[in-house]
Order: structure tokens, then C-alpha cells, then sequence
């Protein structure tokens, strides 16, 4: 029995271009998402309740952050960690002081911990 010849791996010539370098993935917000958020951002800045936001894409989590005025430190932060979408749940609102408002997988429920609009006075 003949031996079939053994496979010979070449190594791939380098280009002239050099490949461009990929920044590391960053998590973010969807159209469907940011239009949630900023639909209750309108409602509280037309409320005279908030007056500012910023918007932090990082590595792990994505950030919306509302404040009362600029100068001071973010309200509210709406964070997006697809790490904890399993266990529980991608969307959490955390207030100044770090205290988790609302956790879910569903952000409409985990907004709906800062929506003014939510809480009505009931009569007797």
C-alpha cells in the first residue's frame, strides 16, 4: 500500500496593507431602546424634572445617564449589561448613591420605575 504524500501547510504571505486594527466591541443601545428612553426623557424634561443626559458606550454596558442640571451628578442611570441578561435581566436603572431602582429583561417595565406619569394619586 502506497502512503498518501503528508499535507505541507504554507504560511500565508503578509500583505502590503496592513490589516487595520478593530477597537474593542462596545455595547449599545437600539433605535427601539434609545426611543423609549428619550420618550420618557421628553416627558420629565417637558415636566421640568430633568434637564440634561449623556451617553456612555463601554465595553461591558451601555449607559444613559439623566441629570437635574448639568453641573451635578447623574439622577438616574439606565444601564443596558447584556452580561446579566440571563440571570437578571439586561436593564436596570440605578439612582446616585448606587441604590438598583428596578432590574428586568424588559426595558419598558424597568423605566417605568422613574416614570413620573406612573404614580397617580388614588381617591378615597
Amino acid at each position: 500500500m502506497i502512503d498518501p504524500e503528508p499535507i505541507r501547510l504554507v504560511p500565508r504571505r503578509a500583505s502590503s496593507a496592513a490589516a487595520p486594527e478593530l477597537s474593542p466591541a462596545q455595547v449599545t443601545f437600539n433605535r427601539q431602546e434609545l426611543n423609549e428612553i428619550l420618550n420618557l426623557y421628553g416627558r420629565m424634561v417637558s415636566a421640568g424634572e430633568w434637564r440634561d443626559y449623556a451617553i456612555d458606550f463601554l465595553k461591558d454596558r451601555a449607559v444613559f445617564s439623566v441629570f437635574r442640571r448639568a453641573g451635578e451628578l447623574a439622577l438616574y442611570r439606565i444601564e443596558k449589561n447584556p452580561a446579566l441578561a440571563r440571570r437578571q435581566g439586561a436593564y436596570s436603572v440605578v439612582t446616585t448613591t448606587g441604590l438598583i431602582l428596578k432590574r428586568g429583561p424588559e426595558l419598558k417595565r424597568v423605566l417605568a420605575a422613574v416614570d413620573g406619569g406612573s404614580l397617580r394619586l388614588v381617591s378615597s
